[in-house]
């Protein structure tokens, strides 16, 4: 049986269990995988009820433009909705949203307007501002508002909740979101606390912004909000699908925490998931003392890891920001102590290298003339010589080196140094603070990364 269009097949999501990565924790922790929705995110969901109910309510007329302020997730669902119906689409968004996301809007018809991130929510430059005064300029279009719009949380008391209620079988006993709007952790707890009030939600929110604050204290404090890289959660204000007593809880998580734990999630589970869902995740390792061994957590991924292969899944912009704890060249040559390289002048003999390389056991020894790196002798290089000529042993070893050992900075990453090292090259120099010479080999990058 064939579906009718791409927007029937929102929704019924797979919940699968966390096996590797949430070994240490006592409890069954089960993951709402919300990428394999057509749009890749959460936002499917809420994107097209809140258009349904425009239409039905007629705040959108055949051939409208839909006009939404968006991290990206939900204008990709509103922009899916709009093929299929018709519409045409604008959207505003942050600079801080990754370059994909704007650009898969684009794909999808979107007309895409960015706007500057360090600003105040009634700042005109804001993308909540420019969104509301095209609304006012656009003719027949309709302001989305996913915000405020309380058709946002019923989409989830309506799917998201009963979904989750169904395969867990009724045994889930907590729920946790990264929050942002309201919608999903509002509309999903109304539903799930409807069937078991027992059952505790935790809300995980974003250095940076302060919606912690406000549930703790009720104050809207705006000492609390300052730039943060995490995307797609927390808030510089109170978005009205709040209803804060259906939370329990909220903790935050640093940009770090969440960007390192998205990463972990990719490489032992085998999901691709965003930004939030690594977030997520290390809010139920920093609120999970109190777990149970009975206890079944569900959590809410939300949207797909492509969303950030130039971000996140990007070393570079990891290294950056000082999100990935790596070990670099120096690191592997500290346990050395003061051990001094191994290095030989270009006119000794190919006999002094070959005792060289047996006295110390290494395979790679960079020539030094006038302390200037010129060249290399290695193990695999001499035997493919002497293969074929019987008269190398007694030949200056400048006659048959090979390249020099590249030169990198004291603190390339291990990662990085990788790189350098192929059939050709099997190893790689640089100095210290003191301008001494270290040598890296092949073996020692594989002895690193095994540990």
């Amino acid at each position: 049986m064939w579906l009718n269009n791409i927007l029937e097949t929102i929704g019924d999501t797979p919940l699968i269990k966390l096996n590797k990565i949430t070994k240490d924790l006592p409890c069954t922790v089960l993951a709402k995988v919300e990428y394999f929705n057509p749009g890749n995110s959460i936002k499917d969901r809420m994107a097209l009820k809140m258009l349904e109910v425009a239409e039905q309510e007629g705040k959108i007329k055949p051939g409208g433009t839909i006009i939404e302020g968006t991290s990206g997730n939900t204008g990709m669902g509103l922009a899916l909705a709009a093929c299929v119906k018709g519409y045409k689409c604008i959207f505003t968004t942050t600079d801080k949203q990754s370059k994909e996301k704007a650009d898969i809007l684009k794909a999808v018809g979107a007309e895409v307007i960015v706007c500057p991130t360090n600003v105040e929510p009634e700042d005109p430059r804001s993308y909540y501002s420019v969104s509301k005064r095209l609304a006012t300029e656009v003719p027949n279009s309709w302001y989305v508002n996913q915000y405020d719009n309380l058709a946002n949380r019923q989409a989830h008391y309506e799917q998201t909740g009963p979904e989750i209620w169904e395969q867990s079988e009724g045994k889930v006993t907590h729920l946790v979101v990264a929050t942002g709007t309201g919608g999903t952790i509002i509309g999903t707890a109304k539903y799930l606390k409807e069937k078991n009030p027992n059952i505790k939600i935790w809300a995980i929110d974003s250095y940076g912004s302060l919606l912690k604050k406000y549930f703790e204290t009720g104050e809207l404090d705006q000492n609390e909000v300052y730039p943060y890289i995490s995307e797609g959660f927390g808030e510089d204000f109170l978005p009205q699908n709040y209803d804060m007593q259906y939370i329990d809880a909220f903790t935050k998580v640093t940009d770090k925490d969440g960007a390192v734990m998205a990463r972990r999630i990719a490489k032992e589970e085998g999901m691709f998931c965003g930004y939030s869902a690594g977030s997520c995740l290390q809010g139920v390792f920093q609120l999970g003392t109190e777990l149970k061994p009975d206890d079944v957590v569900v959590c809410i991924f939300h949207d797909h890891g492509s969303r950030y292969v130039g971000k996140i899944y990007n070393d570079e912009w990891m290294l950056e920001r000082g999100f990935l704890d790596v070990k670099t060249f120096k690191d592997i040559t500290s346990g050395r102590k003061s051990q001094k390289l191994i290095s030989i002048h270009p006119e000794a003999t190919v006999l002094d290298a070959i005792a060289l390389m047996k006295k110390f056991d290494i395979e790679n020894i960079p020539v030094f003339a006038e302390g200037k790196n010129i060249g290399a002798i290695s193990e695999s290089g001499l035997f493919d010589k002497m293969l074929h000529h019987n008269d190398v042993k007694i030949q200056l070893v400048s006659t048959v080196m090979e390249n020099p050992y590249p030169e990198v900075k004291f603190d390339t990453p291990v990662e990085r140094l990788s790189s350098y090292i192929n059939k050709e090259n099997g190893a790689v120099l640089s100095k210290d603070e003191s301008g001494q010479f270290h040598i890296v080999t092949k073996y020692d990058i594989i002895q690193s990364l095994s540990k």
